[in-house]
């Protein structure tokens, strides 16, 4: 028998309970109304669909208005952008 086949294999995979987010870009965020968007207002705006263990803002485009945003997770640009528009940011657990 080859010696790859007689050793063990070694590692672990997480895959399987990695936490998985939605991603929203800031260009759609202007879809949604309100000055505290939370991750239902996001889905009732069809911004997020299916099942996902969170939501995470990208940076992709800009925001106009002041919001707060109630997200699990925000990219660093995005985190810049909203805040020199003067919004906030709060993380979910």
């Amino acid at each position: 028998m080859p010696l790859i086949r007689r050793l063990p294999r070694r590692g672990f995979n997480n895959a399987r309970f990695a936490t998985v987010y939605a991603p929203v870009n800031l260009r759609d965020l202007e879809k949604v109304p309100g000055d505290r968007i939370e991750p239902q207002a996001m889905r009732a705006a069809g911004l997020v669909k299916g099942h996902w263990d969170g939501v995470k803002i990208l940076g992709d485009g800009e925001i106009a208005r002041a919001v707060t945003l109630v997200v699990h997770a925000v990219s660093a640009a995005a985190r810049a952008k909203i805040e020199a528009a003067g919004g906030k940011i709060e993380i979910l657990s």
